[in-house]
Protein backbone atom coordinates (compact mmCIF):
# COMPACT_ATOMS: atom_id res chain seq x y z
CA UNK A 1 0.00 0.00 0.00
CA UNK A 2 1.41 3.20 -1.04
CA UNK A 3 1.72 6.15 2.11
CA UNK A 4 1.26 9.53 0.42
CA UNK A 5 2.08 12.81 2.75
CA UNK A 6 0.46 16.18 2.09
CA UNK A 7 0.05 19.20 4.09
CA UNK A 8 -2.66 21.19 4.55
CA UNK A 9 -5.54 21.40 1.62
CA UNK A 10 -5.80 25.40 1.61
CA UNK A 11 -2.40 25.82 1.05
CA UNK A 12 -0.38 23.30 -0.63
CA UNK A 13 -0.51 23.14 -3.84
CA UNK A 14 2.56 20.62 -4.11
CA UNK A 15 0.79 18.08 -2.06
CA UNK A 16 -2.07 18.39 -4.35
CA UNK A 17 -0.13 17.09 -7.20
CA UNK A 18 0.39 13.34 -6.90
CA UNK A 19 -2.82 13.36 -4.74
CA UNK A 20 -4.87 14.15 -7.40
CA UNK A 21 -3.12 12.12 -9.50
CA UNK A 22 -3.29 9.15 -7.72
CA UNK A 23 -6.93 9.83 -6.82
CA UNK A 24 -8.48 10.59 -10.57
CA UNK A 25 -6.68 7.26 -11.59
CA UNK A 26 -7.60 5.00 -9.46
CA UNK A 27 -4.50 4.74 -7.26
CA UNK A 28 -4.91 3.51 -3.41
CA UNK A 29 -3.04 4.90 -0.78
CA UNK A 30 -3.22 5.69 2.25
CA UNK A 31 -4.09 9.36 2.85
CA UNK A 32 -1.36 11.21 5.73
CA UNK A 33 -1.64 14.65 6.31
CA UNK A 34 1.29 16.78 8.17
CA UNK A 35 0.45 20.43 8.42
CA UNK A 36 2.14 23.42 7.79
CA UNK A 37 2.31 24.18 11.67
CA UNK A 38 4.88 27.02 12.15
CA UNK A 39 6.50 29.24 9.25
CA UNK A 40 9.31 26.73 8.98
CA UNK A 41 8.42 22.79 8.85
CA UNK A 42 11.98 21.71 7.84
CA UNK A 43 13.36 19.77 10.69
CA UNK A 44 9.64 18.29 10.98
CA UNK A 45 9.83 17.02 8.11
CA UNK A 46 12.69 15.52 7.35
CA UNK A 47 11.06 13.17 9.95
CA UNK A 48 9.54 11.51 6.73
CA UNK A 49 11.48 13.43 3.73
CA UNK A 50 15.19 14.10 2.98
CA UNK A 51 13.73 17.51 1.46
CA UNK A 52 12.11 18.29 4.73
CA UNK A 53 9.39 19.18 2.02
CA UNK A 54 6.10 17.34 1.27
CA UNK A 55 4.73 15.57 -0.80
CA UNK A 56 6.29 12.32 -0.05
CA UNK A 57 5.83 8.97 -0.92
CA UNK A 58 6.23 5.59 0.83
CA UNK A 59 5.96 2.50 -1.01
CA UNK A 60 8.02 -0.79 -0.30
CA UNK A 61 10.51 0.86 2.01
CA UNK A 62 11.66 3.46 -0.16
CA UNK A 63 10.52 7.20 0.03
CA UNK A 64 9.94 9.15 -3.05
CA UNK A 65 10.33 12.66 -2.98
CA UNK A 66 8.62 15.60 -4.74
CA UNK A 67 5.88 15.77 -6.98
CA UNK A 68 7.79 14.82 -10.50
CA UNK A 69 9.78 12.22 -8.68
CA UNK A 70 6.31 10.45 -7.73
CA UNK A 71 4.70 10.65 -10.52
CA UNK A 72 7.79 9.41 -12.65
CA UNK A 73 7.63 6.11 -9.82
CA UNK A 74 4.12 5.63 -10.17
CA UNK A 75 4.35 5.92 -14.42
CA UNK A 76 6.87 2.68 -13.85
CA UNK A 77 3.90 1.31 -12.17
CA UNK A 78 0.26 2.15 -13.37
CA UNK A 79 -1.16 2.67 -16.82
CA UNK A 80 -2.67 6.30 -17.34
CA UNK A 81 0.00 8.94 -15.88
CA UNK A 82 0.88 10.00 -19.55
CA UNK A 83 -1.47 9.31 -23.12
CA UNK A 84 -0.94 6.65 -25.06
CA UNK A 85 -1.11 8.64 -28.32
CA UNK A 86 2.68 10.13 -29.00
CA UNK A 87 1.85 13.81 -29.86
CA UNK A 88 -0.28 13.69 -26.55
CA UNK A 89 2.41 12.23 -24.71
CA UNK A 90 4.87 14.48 -25.42
CA UNK A 91 3.05 18.09 -25.01
CA UNK A 92 1.65 16.94 -21.72
CA UNK A 93 5.06 15.78 -20.54
CA UNK A 94 6.90 18.97 -22.13
CA UNK A 95 4.02 20.98 -20.28
CA UNK A 96 3.98 18.94 -16.86
CA UNK A 97 7.68 19.84 -16.80
CA UNK A 98 7.17 23.50 -17.49
CA UNK A 99 4.92 23.74 -14.45
CA UNK A 100 7.32 22.08 -12.77
CA UNK A 101 9.72 24.19 -12.90
CA UNK A 102 8.27 27.77 -14.29
CA UNK A 103 5.87 30.16 -13.47
CA UNK A 104 7.03 31.60 -10.27
CA UNK A 105 5.12 35.23 -10.50
CA UNK A 106 2.21 32.86 -10.29
CA UNK A 107 3.33 30.86 -7.69
CA UNK A 108 5.08 34.24 -5.52
CA UNK A 109 1.99 36.92 -6.52
CA UNK A 110 -1.30 34.53 -6.23
CA UNK A 111 -0.86 32.07 -3.39
CA UNK A 112 -2.74 29.01 -3.21
CA UNK A 113 -5.51 29.53 -0.77
CA UNK A 114 -8.81 27.16 -1.66
CA UNK A 115 -10.88 28.69 0.50
CA UNK A 116 -10.98 32.18 -0.40
CA UNK A 117 -11.63 34.47 -3.25
CA UNK A 118 -9.59 37.43 -3.89
CA UNK A 119 -9.64 40.55 -5.98
CA UNK A 120 -5.73 40.37 -6.78
CA UNK A 121 -3.43 43.58 -6.83
CA UNK A 122 -2.38 44.74 -10.05
CA UNK A 123 -0.75 42.76 -11.78
CA UNK A 124 2.84 42.30 -12.51
CA UNK A 125 4.53 41.97 -16.06
CA UNK A 126 5.64 39.41 -15.09
CA UNK A 127 2.70 37.61 -13.60
CA UNK A 128 0.91 39.00 -16.56
CA UNK A 129 2.87 36.71 -19.07
CA UNK A 130 2.19 33.95 -16.57
CA UNK A 131 -1.47 34.12 -17.06
CA UNK A 132 -0.44 34.84 -20.68
CA UNK A 133 1.23 31.59 -20.76
CA UNK A 134 -1.28 29.65 -19.28
CA UNK A 135 -4.07 30.63 -21.41
CA UNK A 136 -2.06 29.71 -24.68
CA UNK A 137 -0.95 26.44 -23.28
CA UNK A 138 -4.84 25.44 -21.98
CA UNK A 139 -6.08 26.26 -25.24
CA UNK A 140 -2.81 24.51 -27.23
CA UNK A 141 -3.94 21.44 -25.43
CA UNK A 142 -7.93 21.29 -26.22
CA UNK A 143 -7.04 22.56 -29.75
CA UNK A 144 -4.67 20.03 -30.57
CA UNK A 145 -6.56 16.72 -28.46
CA UNK A 146 -10.01 17.87 -28.39
CA UNK A 147 -10.16 17.67 -24.70
CA UNK A 148 -11.86 18.13 -22.01
CA UNK A 149 -9.07 17.32 -20.37
CA UNK A 150 -5.75 18.88 -21.47
CA UNK A 151 -4.11 16.04 -23.54
CA UNK A 152 -7.22 14.50 -24.66
CA UNK A 153 -10.27 12.42 -23.83
CA UNK A 154 -8.60 11.01 -20.66
CA UNK A 155 -7.09 12.47 -17.53
CA UNK A 156 -3.81 12.74 -16.77
CA UNK A 157 -0.47 13.32 -14.90
CA UNK A 158 -0.40 17.22 -16.87
CA UNK A 159 -3.81 18.02 -15.61
CA UNK A 160 -2.71 16.85 -11.88
CA UNK A 161 -0.26 19.01 -12.14
CA UNK A 162 -1.99 21.78 -13.34
CA UNK A 163 -4.76 21.11 -10.52
CA UNK A 164 -3.83 23.96 -8.17
CA UNK A 165 -3.53 26.41 -10.69
CA UNK A 166 -7.63 25.68 -11.12
CA UNK A 167 -7.56 26.76 -8.05
CA UNK A 168 -5.83 29.78 -8.43
CA UNK A 169 -8.12 30.92 -11.71
CA UNK A 170 -10.88 30.80 -9.23
CA UNK A 171 -9.47 32.37 -6.19
CA UNK A 172 -8.72 35.26 -8.04
CA UNK A 173 -10.63 35.48 -11.09
CA UNK A 174 -7.83 34.83 -13.64
CA UNK A 175 -8.60 35.23 -17.84
CA UNK A 176 -7.62 32.37 -19.36
CA UNK A 177 -10.02 32.75 -22.10
CA UNK A 178 -10.97 29.49 -23.58
CA UNK A 179 -9.10 27.51 -21.26
CA UNK A 180 -11.35 28.31 -18.93
CA UNK A 181 -13.25 25.29 -20.01
CA UNK A 182 -10.83 23.09 -18.85
CA UNK A 183 -10.47 25.31 -15.10
CA UNK A 184 -14.54 24.27 -15.04
CA UNK A 185 -13.97 20.61 -16.36
CA UNK A 186 -11.39 19.76 -13.42
CA UNK A 187 -12.68 21.83 -10.49
CA UNK A 188 -15.89 19.32 -11.01
CA UNK A 189 -13.86 16.49 -10.93
CA UNK A 190 -14.90 14.33 -7.58
CA UNK A 191 -11.51 14.48 -6.06
CA UNK A 192 -11.42 18.01 -6.86
CA UNK A 193 -14.62 18.76 -5.06
CA UNK A 194 -13.23 16.72 -2.02
CA UNK A 195 -10.20 18.37 -1.47
CA UNK A 196 -12.36 21.85 -1.69
CA UNK A 197 -14.63 20.57 1.51
CA UNK A 198 -11.41 19.32 2.77
CA UNK A 199 -9.83 22.54 2.79
CA UNK A 200 -13.06 24.63 3.72
CA UNK A 201 -13.03 22.09 6.96
CA UNK A 202 -9.74 23.18 7.96
CA UNK A 203 -9.66 25.66 11.00
CA UNK A 204 -5.88 26.11 11.37
CA UNK A 205 -4.43 29.11 9.86
CA UNK A 206 -0.45 29.77 9.33
CA UNK A 207 1.22 33.02 10.09
CA UNK A 208 3.15 32.67 6.93
CA UNK A 209 0.87 31.71 4.44
CA UNK A 210 -2.07 34.29 5.91
CA UNK A 211 0.40 36.95 5.38
CA UNK A 212 1.27 35.92 1.16
CA UNK A 213 -2.47 35.93 0.89
CA UNK A 214 -3.05 39.77 2.32
CA UNK A 215 -0.44 40.41 0.08
CA UNK A 216 -2.17 39.50 -3.00
CA UNK A 217 -4.79 41.41 -3.07
CA UNK A 218 -8.07 41.92 -0.84
CA UNK A 219 -10.01 39.17 0.17
CA UNK A 220 -13.02 39.33 -0.90
CA UNK A 221 -15.23 35.57 0.96
CA UNK A 222 -13.73 33.62 3.03
CA UNK A 223 -15.46 30.13 3.19
CA UNK A 224 -13.27 28.33 5.55
CA UNK A 225 -14.41 27.60 8.63
CA UNK A 226 -13.41 29.70 11.63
Amino acid sequence: MYVLITANRNYSSWSLRPWMLMKGLGIAFEDRIEPFARPVNYEAFRSFSPTGQVPALLHEGRTIYDSLGIALYLADRHDGVWPTDPDARAWAQCATAEMHSGFSALRNDCTMNVGVRVTPKPMSDALKANVARLRELFEDGLAKFGGPWLAGNNFSAVDAFFAPVAFRIRTYGLDVGAGQAWVDHMLAHPAMLEWDRQALLETWREEGHEAELAAAGVVTADYRTA
